[in-house]
């Protein structure tokens, strides 16, 4: 039996199935259209109601601001503001909507097999992980009908309506294959492309969570993905979650048979479901009908059944899955810790990290630990005269640099990618590696909690350095920071304090101002000032961490530093102290906190003028990224430094990978790689 024969007879009983739980839910499903009818736009239980409006809240989804104005107008009940609050979020989307969801589509790939020499489409997947595509059990059923498979990233129209060239990859289910019939999903590693890197790193990926409060009945989906096997096409906006089951979704959009294993979205872009089949209307006798309301025959065709509503598989039930699988395999687990922290399936026994204690203090024990260092570029890297130097943040001390250089590169290939410019190899860029040594440099009565979620202080307090003249510093940073953000000097109106909790002190009350207005929560931010406020407030702080970066430097030629964070202070400070034969043609900063007078007064440049060792500037922020709150830059830097505007994800305002993945930021870096 061919692959296309055996996924339609698959597919056949899964839209049998789909029906049957669809027949069953009638009841349910009328008495969401009657509160509906009646004017419930969110038909939900208050748990459900609950969870989705603190999620929306907790990433930013909804600006606190405008989640006060719709439920402060008369007394509510908890349900009508948590509707109010979903109210907002579904009528008013933000201008990133739609740059997000492209890039959200960028992780979608159409699946074809070969079959009896011809290429045949069999439906659609997505990336969930840097390496691992989930799609359909009923699309691919086993291990050899994946063998037979490929997927085509990007194939697409471009802007202008006309074809874009694919990217296609094979899939490696030797590697990584698990399915389930059930839950009609199959999960598939994905060869790396002929350059050796995943195609996460080229594509992206979605990140899949377990959490409650992604969805409710009322919103609407968007679904992504290879309808027929045509180009990618998305269904958005015109649909909406009926009905909930244990393991499966019920919605309307219009779909067609070939977005099998397409994602569901929500409004933020997150995956709720893997869309697996549409729910056909049936007879007294379970048969299905045509749009005529005759008894469907198998040669009418997809086109003539009367096609009610589709069904999608829950993720929150498809980790659960994965999650129970016998540890040891097969499959390898290896590949599913790969799928983020939210998935559930990261932290294993033999990974997972301690409890931490009260304070974990860089002593005598950290001492003695491994000290990683940093990564030279292989020989020859862009023509051997020109290098890529990558500088990190704070809080990488413990990590691995060449997972830390896989994962900017990984970011600026995305961006590369939309840019029109070709990727680069992980190997080709130097990464110094200073994340160890800060935390050797600073003195023991500076140690900052490193899991800080264990605490039960405030954060501002939590983090607040020891030393009278760090910590003084620290409070400059957060209180310069909050007054750029517009803190009023009376007590915080309840508009302000909504998702704030407890206001403790001067101190918290404007860190969480800061986390209130941004996309950063107030761990983040407090963790960040205080490790900028000891590296310029400690002299010997500085000096260990600008020795080490100096250590894994090329010697000479010429030089596109792209920085972030911590990292761009310390990249500024670092042009004093290069050896002449080396010449910046370029440098990237990125969620800098260099717009602030406490930082760049104490520069060892001497001020807010850009060196004249850099020949090109780019400094790219956004807008919700409380690091980067002293940004746009150049209205305060002498000197020639063009300032670029970007929208990351919610939650994700000051990531890396998230900066890097944005055209025109990974197309500056990448012209001045083309032009060694």
């Amino acid at each position: 039996m061919g692959a296309t024969e055996r996924t339609g007879q698959e597919r056949a009983r899964q839209v049998a199935a789909a029906a049957d739980r669809y027949r069953a839910t009638s009841d349910e499903r009328g008495a969401v259209q009657r509160q509906m009818d009646a004017g419930v736009p969110f038909p939900d239980s208050r748990q459900a109601l609950a969870a989705r409006a603190t999620r929306l809240l907790d990433r930013q989804a909804v600006p606190a601001a405008m989640a006060v104005e719709a439920v402060r107008a008369q007394p509510l009940t908890a349900p009508d503001a948590f509707e109010r609050i979903l109210g907002v979020s579904k009528e008013l989307q933000a201008w990133s909507f739609l740059p997000r969801g492209a890039r959200a589509a960028r992780t979608v790939a159409r699946i074809s097999v070969r079959e009896n020499g011809r290429e045949l489409p069999l439906g659609t997947g997505f990336l969930v992980s840097p390496r691992l595509l989930m799609t359909n059990h009923h699309v691919l059923t086993d291990a050899p009908a994946a063998r037979q498979c490929f997927v085509e990233f990007d194939a697409q129209v471009t802007v202008d309506n006309t074809p874009q060239p694919p990217t296609r990859l094979e899939l490696d289910p030797d590697a990584f294959f698990v399915a389930d019939e059930r839950l009609d999903f199959a999960l598939v590693l994905v060869a790396p492309d002929p350059g050796g890197r995943p195609p996460g790193e080229t594509f992206g990926w979605n990140r899949l969570s377990a959490q409650p409060g992604k969805l409710v009945i009322g919103e609407p989906v968007n679904v992504i993905g290879h309808p027929m096997g045509r180009l990618k096409e998305i269904a958005v906006r015109d649909n909406m979650l009926q009905v909930r089951l244990d393991d499966f979704l019920h919605y309307m959009t219009d779909t067609e048979p070939g977005n099998s294993g397409s994602p569901v979205f929500n409004d933020q872009w997150e995956v709720v479901a893997l869309h697996h089949s549409g729910v056909p209307k049936t007879d007294d006798q379970g048969r299905v009908l045509r749009r005529d309301g005759q008894v469907w025959q198998p040669g009418d065709g997809d086109d003539a059944v009367d096609w009610v509503a589709n069904e999608g598989v829950r993720v929150s039930s498809i980790l659960r899955h994965l999650a129970q699988l016998p540890p040891g395999g097969p499959p390898d687990p290896a590949p599913l810790a790969e799928m983020g922290t939210e998935s559930g399936l990261g932290l294993t026994e033999s990974t997972a990290p301690a409890p931490a204690p009260t304070v974990t203090a860089p002593g005598p024990a950290a001492a003695t630990a491994v000290t990683h260092t940093g990564l030279r570029a292989r020989d020859g890297a862009f023509g051997g005269a020109r290098h890529l130097v990558f500088l990190h943040g704070r809080s990488q001390e413990g990590k691995v640099p060449d997972d830390l250089r896989r994962e900017w590169v990984s970011g600026l290939n995305q961006g590369l990618v939309r840019a029109g410019l070709p990727p680069v190899d992980p190997a080709d860029a130097w990464f110094p590696y200073y994340g160890d040594r800060l935390v050797q440099a600073l003195p023991a009565h500076e140690a900052v909690p490193r899991l800080a979620e264990g605490m039960s202080l405030s954060p501002a307090e939590a983090v607040a350095p020891a030393s009278p003249t760090s910590r003084a510093v620290y409070e400059e940073l957060i209180g310069e920071a909050a007054g750029r953000w517009n803190l009023p000097p009376e007590r915080l109106s309840e508009a302000e304090r909504i998702g704030l909790g407890d206001v403790v002190g001067h101190l918290q009350r404007q860190l969480s101002w800061l986390a209130a207005r941004s996309d950063i929560d107030a761990w983040t931010i407090a963790l960040v000032l205080h490790d900028v406020a000891a590296y310029l407030d400690d002299r010997s702080v500085r000096d260990a961490v600008l020795d080490c970066v100096l250590e894994t430097l090329p010697e000479e030629g010429e030089v596109i530093l792209v920085s972030h964070s911590l990292g761009t202070v310390v990249g500024m400070d670092l042009t004093t102290r290069l050896s002449p034969a080396l010449r910046m043609i370029h440098l990237t900063t990125v969620g800098s906190p260099l717009g602030l007078d406490s930082v760049y007064k104490r520069l060892l440049i001497g001020g807010p003028k850009r060196p004249d060792a850099v020949t090109d500037w780019l400094n790219a922020w956004c807008p919700s990224d409380a690091v980067a709150i002293g940004c746009p830059l150049a209205d305060d830097w002498a000197g020639t430094v063009t300032d670029v505007a970007v929208i990351n994800a919610r939650d994700r305002a000051h990531n890396i990978v998230e900066y890097l993945s944005h055209p025109e930021v990974a197309g500056e870096i990448g012209a001045h790689l083309e032009l060694g």
